[in-house]
Formats: C-alpha cells, structure tokens, sequence
C-alpha cells in the first residue's frame, strides 16, 4: 500500500432529496471526511438540489486507485455499479435490498423488469466485494442467502434533524381539527400495499369513526397505473376522505406528523422504513403489517399485526384510538425504541468496518473482459428463457452449433 491514505468513495445509481437512502449517504460522507478520509459521492443521476455535492460516475476511472475502497450502494443495477465492479478498487456493498419485481409486474413492467435483473446482478458481486452490509438483519440474511461469504449490519441510525422545525401552518390549517387522521408515509409503490391502507380504513371509518380521514404522504406521480387503481378503489368504495397528497416538504412532513392520531403501515416488503422510526420519534402510535424488517425496525414497540382482514386491522385501529392510556403506553415504548435505535454507534461502527477492509485480506481484481456484461446480459436473457419458456429454452441450439 502507498504511503498516502487510501480515499473511501461512495458509488450508487441515484442521489435522491429527502429519502432514507440518501440521507444516509451523505452521512457516511461526513464521518469519513470527519476521520480525514477523502470521500467523494458518484452517481448516474441525483436530484438537482444535491447534485452540486456529486460527481459523474464516468470519474470514477480517473479516481480509481488499487487502494482506495468503494462503498457501493447496490440497488437495482446501474451503469455506475459496472463501472465500480470494473475498477481496480476495493469494494464494500451496502444493500439497502430489492423489492421482488412480482409486486410490480401488472403496474410498472419496466421497474419489474430492473428489480428483476437487479436481484440476478447482485450475483456477480459475490467475489468481487470484501464485506457485504445490510442496513438492517433482514437485509443481512438475504445477503447471506445470496452467497455473500462475510456479511454485516451496518445499522440504520436515522437524523431527526429535519423534523424538529416548524410545522407547515396551511397543512395544519386543513387538517387540524376534531376528525381523526390516520397517516402513512411512503412512496405510493405496489409493494407498500396502499390498497390495503385503504380497506382497512374503510372498514374502520365505515364501523367504528365516520369523522375520521387518511392521509397517504409521498410520491405517487412515478407509478400512474397504480395510483389510477387506487383511485378507483377510493371511488368503488365511496370514500371521500383519502387525501393522495404527494411529495412534501420538511415542513409540511413535520405537519402531518404532528396532526396525526395513527400511523398505519401495509407494506409487505421493507429493508428498514425509516417512516415507522420517525412516527416513533414524532410521538404517533404506529400499527403496521408485520412483514420482512418490520418487526426488526420497530424493535418491540408499536403494534404489529399478521391478519390484514379490513374489520380485524379496522377493530386494532378503533382499540388504539379509542384508548388514551393505551396510547400513552404505545407511544413511551416508542420513545424508548428510539433511544435505544440513537444509543448505536454508527460512526464507529462504521469506520471499524472500513479500517478493517483496508488492513486485511482483499479479494482479487475484477477481471473483466471487454464484453463481460454484455455476456452476462445474454446470460439473463437465457436463463429468463429457460425459467419462463422451457420448450422454447430446448429448442435453442447447443453452444458451439454451427
């Protein structure tokens, strides 16, 4: 090793504003550069409020170093993550995991089809990293499923920063009144199971609180098939209280936080959900669906449930509402999970994994041949053949026939 330090960079196919994802990004970035690593972030694409803080992924070839480690944020495949897999750099994956793309092949073929090969890439990236960390136990164990041979948790350890500002009056203004709000954040995505959301809070506004409204918080414009079948949901159900209200500003967030009596949570398929975290940390009883890392994030606190029964999600919902002492006793186990989530020591955790990579044993250089991806997209192509269409998959001539 060269007597300069090695430089940590960070490698991921999108910077996005205000997800957990790159928040968490640009944290690594300032503990790294606080331990007086060089630490540069490389993407394809960012939001342009941050892309002054990025670089072109296509620097990457003039960044490179054999002795410099690239964390790298894999999600559904990218031409950063080829471009990092290709580069003489030590690697270190950090899976923030992929939603199986059968949640999205009736809504957005093209997202299920880069979750699918996302899930297959992933493959590639076996002997070529030196550690492989899930951001949370759950995602750990997939890793290991995958044959990730030295696995870890690098724990999520959320910034509540942005919400101890002030709340977005005109949001409070509309909502803030004698009627309950049941709230939930998240993209408007399939695998969050917002038609759920919305037939357990029909049944509950229908049995148990007529002045009661749900208000979906985030990003619905990116998937249109589904957002017009929830919509229709909404209208067979004869709802007229499920407010849709898209991306929101901090200020707005910390609003319907505040205004919130419940947040109800669906989704069958999370690798963290910081929203559940910063509900906690907002002093909302939260109720979710007790799938993949749920259970892991919420850590013993809220209430879970594994029966999605409308009346019997509609009959928890009423439980805690209805109880003012419950809820306090929901809402101090929150708190408490949420100290004990602060108590982690993510920095040092993390610079414990990254001085451990640069001191030990490396796996070998990416020996990558000019088509190497062009032969493990073939190799896709194939496989989806032989998984999808095996006769057609026998009917293809063998290798080497003329």
């Amino acid at each position: 090793m060269s007597s300069a330090r090695p430089a940590v960079h960070q490698v991921l196919a999108t910077l996005g504003y205000g997800d957990a994802i790159g928040h968490e990004v640009l944290g690594i970035q300032r503990v790294l550069r606080a331990a007086g690593y060089e630490s540069d972030i490389f993407v394809e694409t960012a939001d342009p409020r941050l892309e002054p803080l990025t670089r072109d992924y296509r620097e990457l070839v003039d960044a490179s170093h054999v002795d410099n480690l690239l964390l790298h944020h894999f999600s559904i495949g990218s031409k950063a993550s080829r471009t990092a897999y290709a580069i003489p750099d030590r690697m270190a994956l950090i899976y923030h995991n992929i939603t199986p793309p059968e949640y999205f092949a009736a809504v957005h073929r093209t997202l299920a089809r880069q979750c699918f090969r996302g899930r297959r890439e992933i493959h590639a990236y076996v002997d070529r990293c030196d550690l492989a960390m899930g951001d949370s136990e759950f995602n750990r164990q997939d890793l290991e499923q995958l044959g990730f041979p030295r696995t870890a948790v690098l724990p999520v350890v959320p910034d509540f920063e942005h919400l101890d500002n002030p709340a977005d009056w005109f949001v409070a203004q509309q909502f803030d009144d004698e009627w309950t709000n049941i709230v939930f954040v998240g993209r408007v995505i399939a695998n969050k199971k917002i038609e759920d959301l919305i037939r357990a809070f029909h049944a509950y506004h229908t049995r148990f609180n007529p002045r009661s409204r749900l208000l979906i918080v985030g990003v619905f414009s990116v998937f249109e098939r589904y957002f017009a079948a929830l919509t229709h949901l909404v209208h067979e159900l004869g709802l007229t209280n499920v407010h849709f209200v898209g991306h929101v500003s901090d200020a707005e967030l910390i609003a319907y936080y505040e205004l919130a009596d419940l947040f109800l949570c669906a989704s069958e398929h999370e690798g963290f959900c910081v929203p559940l975290v910063e509900a906690f940390y907002k002093q909302v009883p939260v109720l979710a669906y007790a799938a993949t890392a749920v259970p892991s994030t919420m850590d013993g606190a809220g209430v879970l449930y594994d029966d999605k029964t409308p009346i019997h999600v509609a009959t928890l919902m009423d439980a805690i509402l209805s109880n003012a002492n419950l809820q306090d006793a929901i809402v101090e186990a929150q708190l408490e999970a949420v100290d004990r989530l602060q108590a982690k020591d993510f920095d040092g955790t993390l610079l414990r994994f990254v001085e451990g990579i640069l001191r030990g044993p490396r796996q070998g250089e990416p020996r990558v041949s000019f088509d190497f991806w062009h032969q493990f997209d073939a190799f896709e192509a194939l496989e989806e053949i032989r998984l999808v269409r095996p006769s057609a998959f026998k009917g293809l001539p063998e290798q080497g026939a003329p």
